[in-house]
């Protein structure tokens, strides 16, 4: 009764939420952790590491994770190439220049 009673409590003074625990006894894993673990593991083609980083946050939370990666990705690339996030976009994807 009394780990349930926590569990509410730390959810209302701003514990993590859409966080899960990987094993027993560790940290739950930030969402832009897994978010860059899956990224990563997707551009090495690693299937062992996709499905464990996909585990660690729910569905919502990674796909949001990645979002803010792909963004934060290209306005470095834009500002590193003096290109506009747009141009940045569109070559990374192979789409013609608009």
């Amino acid at each position: 009764m009394w780990e349930k009673a926590r569990g509410i409590g730390s959810r209302l003074a701003g514990g993590p939420r859409g966080e899960r625990r990987s094993r027993a006894g560790e940290r739950p894993h930030h969402l832009f952790e897994a978010a860059a673990a899956y990224v990563a593991a997707c551009a090495e083609d690693d299937q062992d590491r996709i499905d464990e980083a996909a585990g660690w946050v729910t569905p919502e939370a990674l796909s949001f994770g990645i979002n803010e990666l792909a963004c934060r990705a290209v306005v470095a690339l834009a500002r590193e190439r003096n290109e506009s996030p747009g141009a940045v976009a569109r070559a990374l994807l192979g789409l013609p220049a608009v």
